[in-house]
């Protein structure tokens, strides 16, 4: 059946809840870029320094990292509906907060308040989505990948739009429609059944106990160090207006979802996964040498590129992870993030301390190696990382993507 069909079941066709929970999670992934271009503008208002602002990213990942080992724990025991109020609740209020920041410490706290939120509610939106959908999960499946994308894609702009008033206003902006997203799951969507087996906090630990797995989450935990050295230091180095920096990470999300989609199972079907994986993070390395190295056009051109090489990079890093061992998906994606996220916590606040210790190039030289590191370790461990890998039908691409960021 087509997902796209407006028929009963089709993406067009879908309870209130289900548009509810995808609305929210449009927002909830609107938060991961939110900030990017207007951190030269809270680094001005609240008079703090690059280093310091780019902890905004390493709270919020570090909360995000831990919280992985969490989220399983909680939404087996209270049920969907309610971990997803929490989530919410949770980042109405820290958001909310954060717009009142008088200061870089209190900004950074409470963003890290705003990661516990997000990571309750992305968790299990995808379960809750698929469980409330009509006529099967494809079209909830697409249905919430158009809403990651969408989320990714729309973060910096909104970012952007907002901040170009006042730093403060995109934090008020995602607070008012979170709000939005608490009342109308609220008012559409009933308890979902709780799983049968409760998760326990140490499952997803032991399932890193896999060789496969746990080289899967090693060369990841090398390739994000270098994505969200992109992602949260490049800002500083493109030094432009909040509309300018909104449209070229709007860009950058759109061929980040586009490639992670739509490109990357067309790759692996043509040349298999480890293939694509290792050559997409070389690529990804010389990508941002040219970018630390290149003149203002360059970097420009070479950031919103290296959406391309991330979103390739998410699809088969996440088709790895979760047909690399036989832990169940939401198990193995859970330790998979854990190890993968502190590096997302690592690199917004290493590379302005490698700026301030060195010169503007050397982060992007940093990030460059760690993603060779990540290739290495694909080649090294290649058999280990094969087991199920290659068999993976390149149409679960999509599926497979949305579950593993969602956990």
């Amino acid at each position: 059946m087509d997902p796209f069909d407006a028929g009963a079941g089709g993406i067009l066709r879908q309870p209130k809840a289900v548009w509810a929970t995808a609305g929210a999670s449009v927002v909830a992934f609107m938060g991961i870029g939110l900030v990017d271009p207007i951190l030269p503008s809270i680094a001005k208002g609240l008079d703090a320094t690059a280093s310091q602002v780019s902890l905004l990213f390493t709270s919020y990942f570090l909360i995000t990292a831990i919280a992985m080992l969490v989220t399983g724990f909680v939404s087996s025991r209270i049920g969907g509906k309610k971990t997803l109020l929490l989530g919410l609740a949770l980042v109405v209020v820290f958001a909310g907060l954060a717009g009142t920041s008088g200061s870089v410490g209190e900004l950074v706290g409470f963003r890290a308040g705003w990661g516990l939120g997000n990571a309750l509610f992305v968790s299990t939106a995808l379960a809750v989505i698929v469980g409330a959908a009509a006529g099967g999960s494809a079209a909830a499946i697409l249905l919430y990948e158009s809403a990651l994308g969408l989320g990714m894609a729309c973060g910096p702009l909104l970012g952007a739009l907002l901040g170009d008033a006042s730093w403060r206003y995109p934090f008020f902006g995602t607070a008012f429609l979170m709000a939005v997203g608490f009342l109308c799951i609220t008012a559409f969507l009933k308890e979902q059944p709780k799983p049968a087996r409760r998760t326990s906090l140490l499952d997803p630990l032991k399932a890193l106990g896999h060789g496969g797995l746990a080289s899967a989450a090693v060369s990841s935990f090398f390739y994000n160090y270098t994505f969200f050295t992109v992602l949260a230091f490049t800002p500083f180095v493109l030094d432009m207006t909040p509309y300018k920096s909104g449209a070229v990470f709007f860009a950058w999300g759109v061929l980040l979802a586009v490639f992670s989609v739509f490109a990357a199972p067309r790759l692996q079907k043509r040349f298999g996964s480890l293939k694509v994986l290792g050559g997409s993070l070389v690529l990804l390395a010389i990508d941002v040498l040219v970018l630390g190295y290149g003149n203002h056009t360059a970097a420009i051109v070479c950031t919103i590129l290296s959406g391309a090489f991330i979103g390739v990079n998410n699809t088969v890093y996440t088709e790895l992870a979760l047909g690399v061992s036989d832990a169940p998906r939401p198990v193995a994606s859970a330790g998979y993030n854990f190890v993968r996220w502190f590096a997302a916590a690592a690199a917004p606040f290493f590379a302005p301390k490698i700026e301030e210790w060195t010169d503007v190039h050397i982060p992007f030289v940093v990030a460059a190696v760690t993603a060779v590191l990540g290739a290495l370790v694909v080649v090294v461990r290649r058999k280990a990382l094969t087991h199920d890998a290659e068999e993976l039908e390149p149409k679960h691409a999509v599926e497979d993507s949305v579950a593993v960021f969602a956990n």
